[in-house]
């Protein structure tokens, strides 16, 4: 396989894995070859065993970060400050992408970003969504509602009114406040009850803010 022939497959992906270069009638061996020498030649970047993007100049379209999380680990969904910060419901910039898998804790580092998974059991792995991110793009992002109680869920003391404050949350209308009472309810944990609770009186207390101006 030459360059010329991977970029005809790859083409504008923004990410791919080595199953899509290795249909028909190829040599894996050569592939596998071709693949660690494109990389070693700065051609290519290698984000982890079997998942690559291309490098500029070659490469069409700069891949989200979103879409590299959920290529890295599949069966992961973007959430807590990473999502939140997509919303625009806290201020800070986030460099490092989060993900909640079911899988193993994991964090990658890579020429195109840090990208940390964090572990909950199977029965809190719900509430996201693909996203359009535009350039013809997409990945699995949690809901609002499910970003701030995955955050909760995971962090020690977050459902406390300190904590919360830290976060500075803003844009607090774009919370279905009865789909986040739901959730919280559904996982039977007085934590993130607590917590649905301080999050609607903070949205109201938003929303009188935002009418009395």
């Amino acid at each position: 396989m030459e360059f010329t022939d991977l970029l005809a497959i790859v083409d504008d992906l923004p990410v791919f894995e080595t199953g899509i270069l290795l249909t028909g009638d190829v040599d894996r061996a050569d592939v596998a070859r071709q693949l660690s020498r494109w990389t070693a030649s700065g051609q290519l970047y290698q984000l982890r065993r079997g998942v690559y993007a291309l490098a500029p100049p070659f490469r069409k379209v700069k891949a989200h970060p979103f879409v590299v999380a959920n290529t890295l680990v599949r069966g992961s969904y973007v959430s807590l400050q990473s999502a939140l910060a997509h919303y625009g419901m806290i201020p800070e910039f986030v460099p490092l992408t989060t993900s909640i898998t079911s899988g193993r804790p994991a964090r990658w580092d890579t020429p195109l970003g840090s990208f940390d998974y964090r572990h909950v059991k199977a029965g809190w792995f719900h509430g996201y969504a693909l996203l359009d991110l535009g350039a013809r793009q997409s990945a699995f992002v949690a809901t609002p509602e499910k970003a701030l109680l995955d955050l909760i869920y995971l962090e020690s003391g977050a459902d406390k009114p300190a904590y919360l404050e830290t976060l500075r949350l803003q844009a607090l209308d774009q919370l279905d406040l009865d789909h986040l009472a739901r959730l919280a309810d559904a996982s039977k944990s007085a934590k993130l009850q607590r917590a649905a609770s301080i999050l609607a009186e903070l949205a109201r207390v938003e929303a009188t803010e935002y009418e009395s101006l």
